[in-house]
């Protein structure tokens, strides 16, 4: 059987690792041939691959970003819908695809699977908001990231005694701004599943900073602050349709600085924290998960996602995947806020 991978979306640390899995895999267990379609969907619409055999994926395992290229591509966009998708597969000899990517691209791959077209999905974000699996990959690596950076801030804000604000991705979960925020030490941190007053914040940070600290802030971009209704965002829109957030930490330095008295600076991470090589965790669960799409082309468990279930890696369906996001507990919240202040 010939199989086409694309990757699609925001690029993640890991992508190459789970071609690699998906390739290997495949062609060792089960004799099939790989195509990669370039640059996400858009390679699928306008037929644009690259043979994947085995020489082409040697190594790239440790390798940042993707050897395939990607993109925020609508495959229901202009020129685009099932029968450009199925019309394209048809002419490579394409039997089926493994589309490797976040809510967007599985969503996409949901709808095209219901038109019947033979799809695998594979879940990419580095904000481990997929409900249907433990964790993606990606996630591990961009947590390391963000804590290396925070704790940079950290020394040079004690130096200047200053409040540091640092804005990590997330746009509906706070996963990462939780685990990197707890892992630094952050005196508050801020995430879209808890709405948190300028007063509390205002405590938070005047509280570690009578104690002789100078006080760290961990926001998520997609915090609302209460009293406002939605995320920052003056970017626009995606492809999808999402708006682009960024810009919240910039938002409450000054308005911090302004009720505290306290220099307060804002630093936003932004791509930083997907771009780089893998973390160990993170090569591994992508290769597995990749081994596991090949299984699922195989097996014919088409309309499926693979995800991470303790530590076995299952076959979901597409639509039980997509029911809800994986957002921060309560619980979890009130666990790192004991540390706040």
């Amino acid at each position: 059987m010939k199989i086409g991978i694309l990757t699609s979306g925001g690029d993640c640390p890991g992508l190459n690792a789970v071609i690699r899995g998906a390739v290997l895999k495949g062609l060792k267990s089960h004799g099939d041939g790989f195509v990669g379609f370039r640059d996400g969907w858009r390679g699928v619409l306008e037929g644009d691959v690259m043979d994947l055999p085995r020489t082409a994926v040697r190594g790239i395992s440790k390798q940042g970003g993707t050897i395939l290229g990607t993109s925020r591509t609508n495959p229901f966009g202009d020129g685009g819908g099932p029968e450009v998708v199925r019309g394209t597969m048809e002419r490579l000899g394409v039997e089926g695809l493994i589309a490797i990517g976040g809510e967007g691209t599985l969503a996409a791959a949901q709808r095209l699977s219901e038109a019947g077209l033979r799809i695998a999905g594979v879940p990419k974000t580095v904000d481990n908001d997929l409900d249907a699996t433990d964790y993606t990959f990606g996630f591990d690596t961009a947590v390391q990231i963000a804590t290396e950076a925070i704790d940079r801030l950290r020394t040079t804000g004690e130096s200047h005694h200053r409040v540091m604000i640092a804005e990590v991705m997330g746009r509906h979960a706070g996963w990462i701004a939780l685990h990197a925020g707890m892992a630094s030490g952050a005196h508050a941190i801020l995430i879209p599943e808890r709405q948190v007053s300028m007063d509390q914040i205002v405590e938070w940070v005047t509280d570690a900073h009578k104690r002789g600290r100078a006080p760290l802030v961990v926001v998520a971009e997609g915090f609302v602050p209460e009293g406002r209704e939605m995320a920052h965002s003056e970017r626009g829109l995606d492809a999808f349709g999402r708006p682009r957030l960024g810009g919240i930490a910039e938002q409450l330095a000054p308005e911090l600085e302004a009720r505290t008295g306290f220099e307060t600076r804002a630093t936003v991470l932004g791509h930083i924290q997907r771009g780089g090589v893998p973390s160990a965790f993170d090569r591994v669960l992508s290769t597995r998960l990749g081994m596991a799409a090949a299984d699922a082309a195989a097996g014919g468990h088409w309309g499926t996602m693979v995800a991470l279930r303790g530590t076995d890696i299952v076959n979901v369906d597409l639509p039980s995947a997509l029911g809800r996001l994986k957002t921060v507990p309560e619980d979890r919240y009130e666990e790192a806020a004991v540390l706040f202040g």
